[in-house]
Protein backbone atom coordinates (compact mmCIF):
# COMPACT_ATOMS: atom_id res chain seq x y z
CA UNK A 1 0.00 0.00 0.00
CA UNK A 2 1.88 3.27 -1.18
CA UNK A 3 2.03 6.37 0.92
CA UNK A 4 0.82 9.67 -0.98
CA UNK A 5 3.88 11.55 -1.74
CA UNK A 6 3.00 14.81 0.32
CA UNK A 7 1.59 13.29 3.56
CA UNK A 8 3.86 14.58 6.55
CA UNK A 9 5.48 12.16 8.96
CA UNK A 10 5.62 12.43 12.60
CA UNK A 11 8.72 10.92 13.92
CA UNK A 12 8.13 11.98 17.70
CA UNK A 13 7.53 8.58 19.33
CA UNK A 14 10.20 7.02 17.10
CA UNK A 15 13.11 6.18 18.80
CA UNK A 16 16.50 4.53 18.27
CA UNK A 17 19.32 2.04 18.77
CA UNK A 18 21.81 -0.39 18.34
CA UNK A 19 24.37 -3.15 19.26
CA UNK A 20 24.60 -3.80 22.74
CA UNK A 21 23.74 -6.76 25.29
CA UNK A 22 22.64 -7.67 28.70
CA UNK A 23 19.41 -5.76 30.02
CA UNK A 24 16.84 -6.48 33.08
CA UNK A 25 15.94 -10.34 31.57
CA UNK A 26 12.08 -11.25 31.56
CA UNK A 27 9.73 -12.46 29.01
CA UNK A 28 9.87 -10.79 25.61
CA UNK A 29 5.59 -10.98 25.79
CA UNK A 30 3.69 -10.24 22.96
CA UNK A 31 6.11 -10.92 20.14
CA UNK A 32 3.48 -11.69 17.11
CA UNK A 33 6.05 -12.36 14.59
CA UNK A 34 9.47 -11.81 16.69
CA UNK A 35 9.11 -14.66 19.13
CA UNK A 36 8.33 -17.25 16.45
CA UNK A 37 11.16 -16.36 14.34
CA UNK A 38 13.65 -17.38 17.18
CA UNK A 39 12.05 -20.30 17.82
CA UNK A 40 13.04 -21.06 14.55
CA UNK A 41 16.38 -20.37 14.70
CA UNK A 42 16.28 -22.33 18.48
CA UNK A 43 14.83 -25.27 16.33
CA UNK A 44 17.58 -24.72 13.58
CA UNK A 45 20.27 -25.17 15.40
CA UNK A 46 19.20 -28.15 17.74
CA UNK A 47 17.68 -26.43 20.78
CA UNK A 48 14.36 -26.37 22.58
CA UNK A 49 12.02 -23.29 21.88
CA UNK A 50 10.20 -24.38 24.57
CA UNK A 51 12.67 -22.68 26.64
CA UNK A 52 12.33 -19.37 25.53
CA UNK A 53 12.32 -16.87 28.19
CA UNK A 54 14.46 -14.45 30.54
CA UNK A 55 17.14 -12.26 28.80
CA UNK A 56 17.20 -12.66 24.99
CA UNK A 57 20.77 -11.37 23.73
CA UNK A 58 22.64 -11.17 20.22
CA UNK A 59 24.05 -8.73 18.46
CA UNK A 60 25.16 -8.98 14.92
CA UNK A 61 28.69 -7.94 14.59
CA UNK A 62 28.00 -5.71 11.23
CA UNK A 63 25.58 -3.80 13.12
CA UNK A 64 25.62 -0.19 13.43
CA UNK A 65 23.89 1.88 15.74
CA UNK A 66 20.29 3.59 14.39
CA UNK A 67 20.33 7.35 14.91
CA UNK A 68 17.20 8.90 15.75
CA UNK A 69 17.83 12.18 14.40
CA UNK A 70 18.59 10.66 11.05
CA UNK A 71 15.80 8.89 10.72
CA UNK A 72 13.78 12.49 11.76
CA UNK A 73 15.64 14.13 9.15
CA UNK A 74 15.37 11.18 6.62
CA UNK A 75 11.08 10.13 7.12
CA UNK A 76 9.16 13.18 6.45
CA UNK A 77 6.94 12.87 3.80
CA UNK A 78 4.60 9.73 2.27
CA UNK A 79 8.07 9.39 -0.52
CA UNK A 80 9.88 8.57 2.12
CA UNK A 81 8.42 6.06 3.55
CA UNK A 82 7.82 5.12 -0.16
CA UNK A 83 11.16 4.86 -0.41
CA UNK A 84 13.05 4.02 2.86
CA UNK A 85 11.84 0.60 5.03
CA UNK A 86 12.16 2.67 8.58
CA UNK A 87 9.89 5.50 7.11
CA UNK A 88 7.49 3.17 6.23
CA UNK A 89 7.74 1.99 9.29
CA UNK A 90 6.87 5.45 10.40
CA UNK A 91 4.54 6.14 8.25
CA UNK A 92 2.38 2.76 9.36
CA UNK A 93 2.88 3.91 13.00
CA UNK A 94 1.02 7.45 11.86
CA UNK A 95 -1.63 5.86 10.20
CA UNK A 96 -2.34 3.02 12.73
CA UNK A 97 -2.52 6.02 15.17
CA UNK A 98 -4.95 8.00 13.54
CA UNK A 99 -6.97 5.17 13.33
CA UNK A 100 -6.84 3.65 16.78
CA UNK A 101 -6.92 7.08 18.56
CA UNK A 102 -10.93 7.04 17.04
CA UNK A 103 -11.41 3.33 17.41
CA UNK A 104 -10.48 2.87 21.03
CA UNK A 105 -13.19 5.56 22.83
CA UNK A 106 -15.89 4.23 20.94
CA UNK A 107 -15.33 1.07 23.56
CA UNK A 108 -15.02 3.29 26.17
CA UNK A 109 -11.64 2.91 25.95
CA UNK A 110 -8.40 5.35 26.24
CA UNK A 111 -6.27 5.35 23.79
CA UNK A 112 -2.60 5.67 24.60
CA UNK A 113 0.34 6.03 22.23
CA UNK A 114 2.92 3.20 22.22
CA UNK A 115 6.67 4.18 21.69
CA UNK A 116 8.50 2.86 18.79
CA UNK A 117 12.31 1.91 18.65
CA UNK A 118 13.63 1.27 14.91
CA UNK A 119 17.11 -0.61 16.03
CA UNK A 120 20.00 -2.17 14.28
CA UNK A 121 21.70 -5.54 15.72
CA UNK A 122 20.60 -5.28 18.92
CA UNK A 123 19.01 -2.33 21.94
CA UNK A 124 17.70 -2.66 25.29
CA UNK A 125 13.94 -3.47 26.18
CA UNK A 126 12.10 -3.51 29.57
CA UNK A 127 11.52 -7.40 28.22
CA UNK A 128 15.26 -8.20 27.88
CA UNK A 129 17.67 -7.25 24.59
CA UNK A 130 15.96 -7.21 21.71
CA UNK A 131 17.93 -8.53 18.67
CA UNK A 132 18.07 -9.03 15.23
CA UNK A 133 17.69 -12.59 15.65
CA UNK A 134 14.16 -11.69 17.48
CA UNK A 135 12.48 -9.50 14.67
CA UNK A 136 9.84 -7.48 15.46
CA UNK A 137 8.31 -7.75 19.05
CA UNK A 138 5.64 -5.62 21.53
CA UNK A 139 6.72 -5.09 25.16
CA UNK A 140 3.99 -4.66 26.98
CA UNK A 141 6.80 -3.42 30.20
CA UNK A 142 7.75 -0.36 28.74
CA UNK A 143 4.61 -0.91 26.05
CA UNK A 144 6.96 0.20 22.71
CA UNK A 145 7.41 -1.84 19.58
CA UNK A 146 10.57 -2.89 18.51
CA UNK A 147 11.49 -3.54 15.11
CA UNK A 148 15.09 -4.16 13.09
CA UNK A 149 13.65 -3.17 9.65
CA UNK A 150 16.33 -5.75 8.26
CA UNK A 151 13.56 -8.38 9.14
CA UNK A 152 11.38 -7.40 6.08
CA UNK A 153 14.55 -8.90 4.00
CA UNK A 154 14.64 -11.78 6.11
CA UNK A 155 10.24 -12.52 5.71
CA UNK A 156 11.01 -12.11 1.74
CA UNK A 157 14.46 -13.97 1.65
CA UNK A 158 13.83 -17.06 4.03
CA UNK A 159 10.10 -17.22 4.62
CA UNK A 160 8.98 -16.61 0.86
CA UNK A 161 6.83 -13.66 1.58
CA UNK A 162 7.15 -11.26 -1.35
CA UNK A 163 8.24 -7.63 -1.04
CA UNK A 164 5.39 -5.33 -1.13
CA UNK A 165 4.89 -2.46 1.05
CA UNK A 166 1.76 -4.27 2.75
CA UNK A 167 3.76 -7.01 3.21
CA UNK A 168 5.91 -4.90 5.73
CA UNK A 169 3.37 -2.77 6.80
CA UNK A 170 1.26 -5.91 7.79
CA UNK A 171 4.18 -6.36 10.32
CA UNK A 172 3.85 -3.05 11.90
CA UNK A 173 0.38 -3.20 12.11
CA UNK A 174 0.22 -6.71 13.24
CA UNK A 175 2.77 -5.44 16.70
CA UNK A 176 0.74 -2.23 16.92
CA UNK A 177 -2.50 -4.65 17.55
CA UNK A 178 -0.63 -6.21 20.86
CA UNK A 179 -0.71 -2.84 22.19
CA UNK A 180 -4.22 -2.44 21.50
CA UNK A 181 -4.71 -6.17 23.18
CA UNK A 182 -2.65 -4.46 25.84
CA UNK A 183 -5.02 -1.16 26.13
CA UNK A 184 -7.87 -3.87 25.99
CA UNK A 185 -6.64 -6.05 28.96
CA UNK A 186 -6.05 -9.13 26.96
CA UNK A 187 -2.51 -9.73 25.47
CA UNK A 188 -2.40 -11.32 28.94
CA UNK A 189 -4.50 -14.35 27.78
CA UNK A 190 -1.17 -15.63 25.60
CA UNK A 191 0.32 -16.12 28.88
CA UNK A 192 -2.31 -17.91 30.50
CA UNK A 193 -2.51 -20.07 28.04
CA UNK A 194 0.56 -20.80 26.04
CA UNK A 195 0.85 -23.04 23.34
CA UNK A 196 -1.71 -25.46 21.58
CA UNK A 197 -3.55 -25.31 18.14
CA UNK A 198 -6.78 -23.54 20.14
CA UNK A 199 -4.62 -22.06 22.78
CA UNK A 200 -4.83 -18.56 24.21
CA UNK A 201 -1.45 -17.39 22.60
CA UNK A 202 -2.70 -18.06 19.23
CA UNK A 203 -5.79 -16.89 19.69
CA UNK A 204 -4.30 -13.67 20.35
CA UNK A 205 -1.68 -13.23 17.66
CA UNK A 206 -4.56 -14.54 15.51
CA UNK A 207 -6.65 -11.63 16.80
CA UNK A 208 -3.31 -9.28 16.14
CA UNK A 209 -3.69 -10.07 12.53
CA UNK A 210 -7.36 -9.02 12.78
CA UNK A 211 -6.56 -5.71 14.18
CA UNK A 212 -4.16 -5.38 11.53
CA UNK A 213 -6.56 -5.98 8.90
CA UNK A 214 -8.96 -3.86 10.36
CA UNK A 215 -6.47 -0.74 10.18
CA UNK A 216 -5.76 -1.82 6.86
CA UNK A 217 -9.44 -1.42 5.67
CA UNK A 218 -9.46 1.97 7.05
CA UNK A 219 -5.90 3.01 6.07
CA UNK A 220 -6.85 4.89 3.02
CA UNK A 221 -8.90 7.29 4.93
CA UNK A 222 -6.30 7.78 8.23
CA UNK A 223 -5.04 11.49 8.24
CA UNK A 224 -2.20 13.28 9.16
CA UNK A 225 -2.31 16.62 11.28
CA UNK A 226 -2.98 18.67 8.04
CA UNK A 227 -5.85 16.76 6.64
CA UNK A 228 -4.25 14.73 4.15
CA UNK A 229 -4.77 11.01 4.00
CA UNK A 230 -1.49 8.50 5.11
CA UNK A 231 -1.85 6.07 2.18
CA UNK A 232 -3.43 5.55 -1.25
CA UNK A 233 -6.41 3.03 -1.72
CA UNK A 234 -5.86 -0.65 -1.20
CA UNK A 235 -5.18 -2.69 -4.54
CA UNK A 236 -5.56 -6.62 -4.91
CA UNK A 237 -2.19 -6.68 -5.19
CA UNK A 238 -1.38 -5.07 -2.06
CA UNK A 239 -4.00 -7.68 -0.40
CA UNK A 240 -1.99 -10.41 -2.11
CA UNK A 241 1.27 -8.88 -0.51
CA UNK A 242 -0.27 -8.98 2.86
CA UNK A 243 -1.39 -12.25 2.59
CA UNK A 244 1.90 -13.93 1.66
CA UNK A 245 3.36 -12.24 4.60
CA UNK A 246 0.28 -13.83 6.88
CA UNK A 247 1.19 -16.90 5.32
CA UNK A 248 5.07 -17.05 5.80
CA UNK A 249 4.54 -16.46 9.21
CA UNK A 250 1.68 -19.42 10.13
CA UNK A 251 3.28 -22.18 12.20
CA UNK A 252 2.50 -25.10 9.74
CA UNK A 253 4.24 -23.56 7.47
CA UNK A 254 7.45 -22.86 9.40
CA UNK A 255 7.55 -26.27 11.10
CA UNK A 256 6.84 -27.94 7.72
CA UNK A 257 9.97 -25.75 6.82
CA UNK A 258 12.27 -26.28 9.42
CA UNK A 259 11.37 -29.88 11.14
CA UNK A 260 9.26 -31.65 7.74
CA UNK A 261 6.31 -32.17 9.80
CA UNK A 262 3.82 -30.10 11.24
CA UNK A 263 2.85 -30.38 15.27
CA UNK A 264 -0.42 -28.37 16.54
CA UNK A 265 0.52 -29.15 19.90
CA UNK A 266 3.28 -26.73 19.62
CA UNK A 267 1.77 -23.75 18.00
CA UNK A 268 1.97 -20.45 19.72
CA UNK A 269 0.93 -18.48 16.47
CA UNK A 270 -2.15 -19.87 14.45
CA UNK A 271 -1.53 -21.45 10.74
CA UNK A 272 -0.99 -19.87 8.14
CA UNK A 273 -4.60 -20.21 6.88
CA UNK A 274 -6.08 -18.89 9.67
CA UNK A 275 -3.68 -15.72 9.69
CA UNK A 276 -4.82 -15.17 6.37
CA UNK A 277 -8.39 -15.62 7.12
CA UNK A 278 -8.70 -13.19 10.23
CA UNK A 279 -6.92 -10.87 8.63
CA UNK A 280 -9.48 -10.42 6.01
CA UNK A 281 -12.21 -10.41 8.80
CA UNK A 282 -10.22 -7.61 9.91
CA UNK A 283 -10.56 -5.90 6.63
CA UNK A 284 -14.28 -6.70 6.65
CA UNK A 285 -14.98 -6.13 10.10
CA UNK A 286 -15.40 -1.99 9.45
CA UNK A 287 -15.70 -0.48 12.70
CA UNK A 288 -17.14 -3.62 14.52
CA UNK A 289 -13.74 -4.78 17.13
CA UNK A 290 -15.93 -7.85 18.29
CA UNK A 291 -15.43 -9.50 15.04
CA UNK A 292 -11.74 -10.28 16.05
CA UNK A 293 -12.68 -11.71 18.83
CA UNK A 294 -10.88 -14.93 18.22
CA UNK A 295 -11.87 -16.54 21.88
CA UNK A 296 -15.26 -16.76 20.55
CA UNK A 297 -14.83 -19.24 17.99
CA UNK A 298 -13.90 -23.08 18.58
CA UNK A 299 -10.91 -23.32 16.00
CA UNK A 300 -9.79 -19.98 15.46
CA UNK A 301 -7.55 -21.61 12.40
CA UNK A 302 -10.50 -22.30 10.29
CA UNK A 303 -13.15 -20.09 12.20
CA UNK A 304 -13.86 -16.53 12.28
CA UNK A 305 -16.68 -14.63 14.44
CA UNK A 306 -19.70 -14.79 11.91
Amino acid sequence: MSFNDNVQLDTSSIGSGGVGGGGRGGLVVGGGIGGLILAIIIMLLGGNPGSLGGDQTGSDPNAQNVDSSAIQQQCKTGADANKYAECRIVGTVNSAKSFWSDELPRYGKQFREPGTIIYSGATQSACGTASNQVGPFYCPLDEKIYIDASFFDLLTQRFGADDGALAQEYVVAHEYGHHIQNILGLLGRAQQDPQGETSGAVRIELMADCFAGMWAGHASSTKDATGTTYLKPLTETDIRSALSAASAVGDDQIQEKTQGRVTPESWTHGSAEGRQRWFIQGMKAGDDINKCNTFNVNDPNTQVVS
